[in-house]
């Protein structure tokens, strides 16, 4: 019996330290692992949020080595708002709930349509966008005239997204529609689809739709097929901690006005696109910008300009024609004035690249003026409008933007009092008196987007994604 008992006190001592080592492998396991239990605590402990999201026009993209899109500079405002670092995660347009669920990533950004089908599976934050669905056509096809007429069409739409559950609901109304679905593949991807002809009929939202016609000039934008919907971010049911700080975010960047400041960068110019001047567009920098980017690239380079900013003003000004000459008598590629050729130390404005050179250097000048300004971006359109209609005009809207309350540095203020130049309320009082303001305002957002084609194009030409974009 003694031996039983000391058997057994033994086993019961094994056991224990068996428990303990157990335990305290535990403990130092969570130590280095983190023994969180919500997104939340895990992001404020490693000092990373994580994003997950996927490539396209409207929401995630290298440019020049560096990330950009709507949804991603929207997400990089956040993790500022949490004072941590950003990642992203890519698992493709169809994983992108599952990354979620499975702990993946801390929040999806990538132009989600509050679905009732999406409800069932995240928490969506509070709206920060209203949308339209539409049909999207070539404008060699004839696009419907009402919704039921879509029960003559083959519809082309990624599975799970809010355009096959619309698609889903047309059916149980009782239009019969015939759709083939896909996988991982992007709306933006589809619109380019339909303008190279290779299906006929997709559906888009009309922000990605008007952004698409950039660079897809043929797609034409057809009936709307529901009502306004809202874009919005998701997080884990699991976790109503990360709802609420993204819910605090949205509010903190309304009322700050960040995310007007980002969508303006973004949608501003979307309004006033005419699809069959980008036509032109594109026809041309395939025509003629050629002959001229060599010339462009070396005279950008020397002054540290994109190259490409460069071509979409030449094209503004004299869409490559350097036998082009103004009502006012400016002449040349970037139509500079005698004055300004003389300034710049340039003889012959027809020459194209003595054009090049008195324009650029002439933009650079301008550009100098702006140096308090601390934003590169907004430096540079406060030059593009000074190149169009001088320095002076600029600096009297400045000083109208002022006497308004208005932050003189940023854009939009800009965009606010040029226009008021050609009043006499304001011309009058100002410096350098009267100016079609508007004018300059509408100069300076066509050459963003033909800037913007332009980076896109060569994107597409070179699409390489830097290894800290993960995949799944």
């Amino acid at each position: 019996m003694k031996k039983f008992y000391h058997t057994y006190f033994i086993s019961l001592g094994l056991i224990f330290l068996l428990c303990a080592f157990t335990f305290f492998s535990i403990l130092l396991h969570n130590r280095d692992m983190g023994s969180d239990s919500t997104a939340l605590e895990r992001i404020k402990r490693t000092g990373i949020l994580r994003l997950i999201t996927d490539h396209s026009i409207n929401t995630y993209y290298y440019y020049n080595g560096q990330p950009t899109g709507f949804e991603y500079e929207l997400a990089a405002a956040f993790a500022d708002f949490l004072n941590v670092d950003l990642d992203v995660v890519v698992p493709g347009w169809n994983n992108m709930f599952a990354g979620l669920e499975q702990g993946k990533g801390d929040f999806i950004a990538a132009g989600l349509v509050i679905t009732r089908e999406g409800i069932e599976k995240v928490n969506f934050s509070i709206p920060y966008m209203s949308i339209r669905q539409h049909v999207i056509h070539h404008q060699k096809e004839s696009g419907p005239e009402k919704i039921e007429d879509l029960s003559s069409l083959i519809i082309h739409v990624n599975r799970e997204t809010s355009y096959h559950h619309r698609v889903n609901e047309l059916i149980k109304s009782g239009i019969p529609i015939n759709y083939i679905l896909y996988d991982n593949v992007s709306a933006e991807e589809m619109v380019r689809m339909v303008h190279d002809r290779e299906i006929k009929y997709t559906i888009a939202t009309d922000t990605v739709a008007l952004v698409s016609q950039r660079y897809y000039p043929d797609i034409r934008i057809g009936i709307p097929i529901r009502e306004k919907e809202s874009l919005a971010w998701a997080v884990s049911k699991k976790d109503p901690e990360m709802l609420e700080q993204v819910n605090k975010f949205f509010l903190y960047a309304a009322e700050t006005g960040l995310i007007k400041k980002i969508t303006d960068k973004y949608f501003s110019t979307i309004p006033n696109q005419d699809p069959f001047d980008l036509k032109k567009f594109h026809e041309r920098i395939e025509t003629r910008l050629p002959e001229y980017r060599p010339l462009i690239y070396k005279e950008a380079m020397k002054y540290g300009l994109d190259w490409k900013l460069i071509a979409a003003i030449v094209y503004q000004e004299s869409q490559f024609d350097p036998e082009a000459v103004s009502l006012n008598n400016v002449k040349g590629l970037m139509q500079v004035t005698s004055a300004t050729a003389e300034e710049m130390g340039v003889s012959d404005r027809f020459e194209p690249s003595e054009s090049l050179k008195a324009g650029i250097r002439y933009l650079n000048k301008m550009t100098k003026k702006f140096e308090y300004i601390e934003d590169d971006h907004e430096r540079t359109l406060f030059s593009l409008a000074s190149y169009n209609v001088g320095y002076g005009h600029v600096s009297d809207a400045v000083k109208i933007a002022e006497d308004m309350g208005l932050d003189a540095t940023k854009w939009q203020s800009l965009k606010k009092a040029l226009p008021l130049l050609s009043k006499p309320d304001y011309y009058t009082k100002a410096r350098h008196g009267y100016t079609r303001g508007l004018e300059s305002v509408q100069y300076v957002e066509r050459i963003l987007t033909y800037y913007d084609i332009l980076k896109q194009k060569e994107m597409n030409e070179n699409v390489t994604y830097p290894h800290d974009s993960k995949k799944l």
